[in-house]
């Protein structure tokens, strides 16, 4: 694996400004967001508008994307995908949210998830997470995958590549009548097979006028998980693979996650409807 030194934080920019035009999450200036009582079902109008909420994630993780390369700071990319969503009429959803500053999630290498875009800078063999989301007309699409900086070792380019496959073999599972822990028995045997430890604390979850409705979808084998899949489910599969331990630390900002050996971490998402016969990925650009 790379021998670079370890990530240490960087210096915030100010804060960046929505327009007024935008309508904002509920949860923006408070603490914490409602807690969320509706259903985990959602209606075809709900669905559609989700349709919308992910694809400008997706196209503004996408545009973020373009940018990564040696020298390009972390903060650099918040403000490409931040312009992205506002040009389109969202909202970032992470942008304030529970005081996240950011308007995206930059996650480099040891860092599990949650970095905080900063004047970190990238340097040739990172591997970087961007996790995006959107809100508009009421609703959130949630999605973040990992990229290569230049020139990036093999095992992890492999880490990142399997990680990707974990995801897609998860969706793949997915079935009305299921139980959804049946997303974290394919992930964690499927990891299982190089010996990479499966992140446990950070989860999928249910998504759609909330950012996070409660509903819990583990990644690892989890029997206590057993609330049956049902077609109109919105939700989240997001796993986190690392080359070690699933244990981890927290820096002082409350936010940033690092595995607890430091050796390195990837990790990819996308929003899903349950489907009569499987599921359909939301967050497609």
């Amino acid at each position: 694996m790379s021998g670079q030194s370890l990530l240490v934080p960087g210096e915030l920019s100010p804060h960046r400004s929505v327009p007024g035009s935008i309508r904002r999450p509920e949860y923006v200036g408070k603490p914490a967001p409602a807690p969320y009582d509706g259903p985990e079902v959602q209606d075809s109008d709900t669905i559609e508008r989700m349709r919308i909420a992910g694809r400008i994630a997706a196209q503004a993780m996408e545009e973020a994307a373009k940018h990564i390369a040696p020298g390009v700071t972390t903060d650099e990319l918040d403000r490409v995908a931040h312009e992205y969503m506002c040009d389109h009429g969202a909202y970032p959803s992470t942008l304030g949210y529970r005081g996240f500053p950011k308007s995206l999630c930059a996650s480099i290498n040891e860092v599990i998830c949650h970095g905080i875009p900063d004047s970190t800078v990238l340097r040739d063999g990172d591997i970087v997470n961007l996790d995006v989301t959107a809100y508009i007309n009421g609703v959130h699409g949630d999605n973040n995958a990992t990229y290569l900086c230049g020139d990036v070792d093999e095992e992890s380019r492999l880490l990142v590549e399997r990680t990707r496959e974990s995801l897609n073999r998860a969706i793949k599972a997915v079935r009305p009548g299921r139980q959804i822990n049946i997303i974290g028995r394919v992930i964690e045997s499927y990891a299982k097979r190089f010996g990479y430890g499966v992140v446990r604390d950070f989860t999928g979850h249910g998504i759609n006028s909330s950012f996070h409705s409660g509903l819990i979808v583990p990644h690892y084998d989890s029997p206590h998980h057993t609330t049956e899949i049902k077609t109109g489910m919105t939700f989240t599969i997001e796993p986190m693979l690392t080359l070690g331990t699933h244990d981890y630390d927290m820096w002082d900002d409350g936010w940033t996650v690092v595995t607890k050996d430091r050796k390195r971490t990837a990790q990819f998402e996308h929003t899903l409807v349950v489907t009569d016969d499987g599921a359909e990925i939301l967050t497609l650009p």
